[in-house]
């Protein structure tokens, strides 16, 4: 007896305005546009470590080092999307879909040190500055802001709400802040011999590395952790799902991301006892894909008299549990003015 119920809604275009970007054409398109923003960066960079190290300025080989971590984050964002277009198989139900979450983790971590290491030459060459030629700075700085310019359009046009993608575009629009910090610099430097502008662009360089880098670990660190989406309150969600007839009662609420744009949620829905288990479920998984854009929902639709006379001392029910939670994680949602 009893409507015992799971069900599965799968949406697999995706939401937030990306649903053509899943598969197929607009997925080889992404990789191309990375990859052609992955060769202006990398030729440019190779130049760039040249001509900081012939005029001594660090500001120069910060932006190339942070260049590296351009190229490695894009370089990460392919490795990612080709993972994450792999199926599900074995061990891994959900495929490698979190290797771009991986990846944007990793991009996070590595702005962070080299913030580090990039601020402790910046402050030591405040205190005793090497001599910085002014031109070849400016000029190289000048060019790399065209170079960034130009990756940043790349990358702009591929599909931002992925996180990995989102990563490598951050790091990006960061050099490019940072070029411009650089060729000002170098203008200071040409013009008014006031060699400590290269290091305090450095420091520039730094402010918005720790920025960009503390974004990403956080947002990733959110996913891995097991956080519901930003912008999705489940308490709000549990309260919600509880006001439609004829739900009585919501608990075991978990809502957490697959990866960036993919949510799933699952729960314990208890139900009148005439209720229908079935429409309930089908009402509420629509509820969930429209209002909330969790298209991937499992939910145990269960009689709310049934689960309640099955839960008694342990043993009584003959070590049988009939869908009901021994101990719910989180609150429970009620109908009724008290929901929780």
């Amino acid at each position: 007896m009893g409507a015992h119920d799971h069900g599965h809604g799968h949406d697999h275009g995706g939401h937030g305005g990306h649903a053509g970007h899943a598969h197929g054409v607009s997925a080889d398109a992404d990789r191309r546009w990375l990859a052609i923003a992955l060769g202006l960066i990398g030729s440019f960079m190779a130049v760039e470590v040249v001509v900081g190290i012939l005029a001594r300025s660090l500001a120069l080989i910060s932006d190339a080092a942070h260049m590296l971590t351009d190229a490695v984050s894009i370089v990460l964002a392919l490795v990612a999307m080709r993972l994450a277009a792999r199926p599900a198989r074995g061990g891994f139900t959900y495929g490698l879909k979190r290797a771009e979450i991986l990846s944007a983790q990793a991009n996070g971590l590595t702005l962070l040190l080299l913030a580090v290491w990039l601020a402790y030459e910046a402050v030591r060459r405040l205190i005793e500055p090497p001599e910085v030629a002014g031109g070849p700075v400016l000029v190289t700085a000048l060019a790399g802001i065209v170079v960034n310019v130009a990756a940043a359009w790349c990358i702009s046009r591929a599909n931002r709400s992925s996180l990995a993608v989102e990563g490598a575009y951050q790091h990006i629009l960061n050099d490019l802040f940072a070029f411009i910090g650089t060729a000002v610099s170098g203008l200071i430097v040409l013009t008014t011999g006031f060699v400590q502008a290269d290091a305090i662009a450095t420091l520039v360089v730094v402010a918005l590395m720790v920025k960009a880098g503390y974004g990403l670990v956080r947002d990733s660190g959110r996913i891995f952790l097991e956080a519901a989406p930003a912008h999705v309150d489940p308490d709000a969600v549990g309260d919600r799902l509880v006001a439609l007839d004829p739900v009585t009662e919501v608990h075991d609420l978990h809502i957490w991301t697959i990866t960036s744009g993919e949510a799933a949620l699952s729960a314990h829905v208890l139900v009148e006892p005439g209720g229908d288990c079935h429409a309930v479920r089908r009402d509420l998984e629509r509820l969930l894909a429209t209002e909330y854009g969790i298209g991937h929902t499992t939910l145990q639709v269960d009689h709310a008299q049934e689960a309640l006379l099955s839960v008694g001392r342990p043993g009584e029910t003959g070590g049988r549990d009939d869908g009901h939670c021994a101990s719910p994680h989180g609150p429970v949602h009620r109908e009724g003015p008290h929901h929780h």
